[in-house]
């Protein structure tokens, strides 16, 4: 199977693409963490799963929260070959009435918590001769839709993987970005219905991406088959927007 053994630490599980990350890397061979801010929810994607999964509650943006996380693997598992960061969050906030929490909030979760799990989990991976690190960036990136701090959080990703790529590549450690389209999550269920027609107006194959499609493409990245791949912009958009 094109993960057998892997052990693979996957951020957000609890829900939407996290848990379709989760399930796929499962069912084709890896020993997955499912790592959520919510034990339950992470818990409740362990139990979805067809295969070796195991869950952590962690904030991943707290440091002492990921690191303890990352020691628990270790101490599970004793190596890590695949990070998906994958968690994120986002609130509808006008650019002008964004509240100085909201911002904060969107960029420590987003941008901070990636940087978090990828200096902890390349450590790991180090350790281990190398290793492949996952960051989940957006469309919204190219396109300027959104708001401003998810926008501004998700250009972060792409900048942070763009550095971890060229610094961690003689550790054998590679690093990419995927950049999803709308998507079909709950994290899209909150956006109006006129909105949503005009986003799905705007995609040329004509329809919101599924969880599980996104999922695949992170399995490819994950696998020896994209063995020569780093620092790159791997969109997942229908078509939406060209990187």
């Amino acid at each position: 199977m094109k993960h057998q053994d892997q052990v693979v630490f996957v951020t957000g599980a609890g829900q939407g693409m996290g848990r379709a990350v989760v399930q796929c890397f499962a069912a084709r061979g890896a020993k997955v963490v499912a790592v959520d801010i919510n034990q339950a929810a992470a818990q409740a994607t362990a139990e979805s799963a067809e295969g070796e999964v195991i869950a952590i509650g962690c904030d991943i943006a707290n440091s002492e929260s990921v690191r303890g996380a990352m020691a628990q693997v270790k101490e599970v598992f004793g190596r890590l070959d695949v990070l998906i960061n994958n968690a994120g969050i986002g609130s509808v906030d006008a650019f002008l009435d964004t509240p100085d929490e909201n911002w904060a909030r969107v960029i420590n979760v987003n941008l901070t918590g990636t940087f978090l799990c990828c200096r902890e989990g390349a450590r790991l991976m180090k350790e281990n001769g190398g290793g492949v690190v996952i960051n989940v960036s957006s469309s919204a990136v190219y396109s300027g839709e959104g708001p401003s701090h998810y926008v501004a959080s998700k250009a972060g990703v792409m900048g942070l993987t763009r550095s971890m790529a060229r610094e961690l590549a003689p550790e054998g450690i590679r690093v990419n970005t995927l950049v999803p389209g709308p998507t079909n999550t709950p994290m899209m269920a909150g956006i109006p219905d006129d909105w949503m027609g005009q986003m799905i107006k705007a995609i040329p194959l004509g329809r919101m991406c599924e969880p599980e499609e996104v999922a695949r493409v992170a399995s490819f990245l994950a696998s020896e088959d994209a063995g020569f791949i780093t620092g790159q912009n791997i969109a997942v958009n229908g078509g939406m927007v060209f990187v």
